[in-house]
């Protein structure tokens, strides 16, 4: 008898739902399938909170599953938790769904000689789709993505040159790593504050009252305000700097055609969270020109978004990041690199969330990526 493929998957899989089920079912038509379970110390570290069921809880359900021929507890840490358990097991293939693909995983998967295989998320025929997030509810504060002029909320950079910080808020139908520049420290804030729901309420002084919350009297290394707005504004907005912490104008946009448009540009490419060590700020280089030349492609940027002018809005978010790497160096390294080498030939233009270093690759193109994460953006009455 011809022996069975090995396959090995890997995830946290709290709340076990039908959405699971089917992964490890679809798994399954490829051989044995070996899941590699993330620790509570892993999920705490990944997601900012602890899971709902503990490691053992998890693993015990994980095993009952008809489709699983083995379940063990991975024993590293971060987003390859399981490389020690994949090099024990040696498996065959390695399987991941879309939401979890990541450039890291993939080059682990080559290094071992192991298959890799994204699979898209669908449900069984006639199911709901579901996930995690979803099934928690835990709340719907949204996160934050910056799309140019990140760093001119800092004074120590603004007031070299003011300009514009575009944002849009976005729907928490993603689970974002925390470290991973979607503004999840300051969501956390958010969820102390207000817990499941950003209230009603002049959007302004609640954005001021989150910024106040973050940077409390004694704070010496300000959390930017664009990450309070970003989370408390809806749609998409521009935020004028002129070398203070707060914006001088704030600029909602939330025409339909243009959030629609957006959302089909965006693709989010997971680089894994930034070590807990980074500092972006170790070799700041805060020179003038390159804070104008900051602020110049921002405002190039927001004007190509509106005009729904998709080669300007890449060329544009490729100029400011390339003014905020001069700025700060740190922001990119050789695995972002070699992400960024892969996929620039695909794309209008691209970034980096938040403060570099990690996170996620955010790229601009016509149409979608095959294993990019696709965005949301929060609407206004929502």
């Amino acid at each position: 008898m011809k022996q069975k493929k090995k396959v090995f998957v890997s995830g946290c899989f709290d709340l076990l739902h039908s959405g699971h089920i089917r992964f490890f079912e679809e798994a399954a038509t490829f051989g044995d399938v070996y899941v590699g379970l993330g620790s509570d110390r892993t999920v705490a570290e990944l997601k900012g909170r602890p899971p709902i069921n503990t490691q053992e809880e998890r693993k015990y359900m994980v095993e009952a599953v008809r489709h699983v021929k083995a379940c063990f507890i991975n024993n590293g840490s971060g987003i390859l938790d399981f490389a020690g358990r994949l090099e024990e097991i040696l498996p065959d293939v390695f399987v991941v769904n879309q939401d979890g693909h990541t450039s890291a995983k993939a080059a682990l998967c080559r290094r071992l000689g192991i298959k890799y295989v994204v699979l898209k998320r669908d449900p069984r025929e006639n199911l709901p789709v579901r996930s995690t997030t979803s099934l928690r509810k835990v709340c719907r504060i949204p996160y934050r993505l910056d799309l140019a002029g990140g760093w001119l909320d800092q004074p120590f950079v603004s007031r070299h040159g003011a300009g514009p910080v575009i944002t849009v808020s976005l729907e928490p139908n993603v689970d974002f790593n925390e470290r991973s520049g979607m503004a999840s420290s300051s969501r956390r804030r958010a969820i102390e504050l207000w817990e499941n729901s950003i209230p009603i309420g002049n959007l302004e002084k609640l954005a001021r009252m989150l910024f106040a919350y973050e940077n409390p009297p004694g704070t010496e290394l300000f959390s930017g305000s664009q990450d309070p707005i970003g989370i408390v504004f809806p749609g998409l907005n521009r935020l004028d700097y002129r070398g203070a912490y707060w914006p001088v104008k704030i600029t909602p946009q939330h025409d339909e055609t243009v959030l629609s448009w957006l959302e089909g540009c965006i693709n989010l490419i997971s680089l894994g969270p930034r070590r807990s060590s980074f500092d972006v700020l170790r070799r700041k280089k805060i020179i003038p020109k390159h804070v104008r030349a900051l602020a110049t492609a921002a405002d190039g940027c927001w004007q190509a978004i509106l005009n729904r002018d998709l080669n300007g809005f890449g060329r544009f978010c490729r100029e400011s990041f390339e003014a905020q790497v001069r700025l700060f160096p740190d922001m990119v390294n050789p695995d972002v690199r070699s992400v960024l080498k892969k996929y620039r030939d695909k794309a209008a233009g691209w970034k980096l969330s938040g403060a570099g270093g990690g996170g996620y690759l955010v790229l601009i193109t016509k149409d979608p990526l095959p294993g990019a994460t696709k965005i949301t953006i929060r609407r206004r009455g929502l």
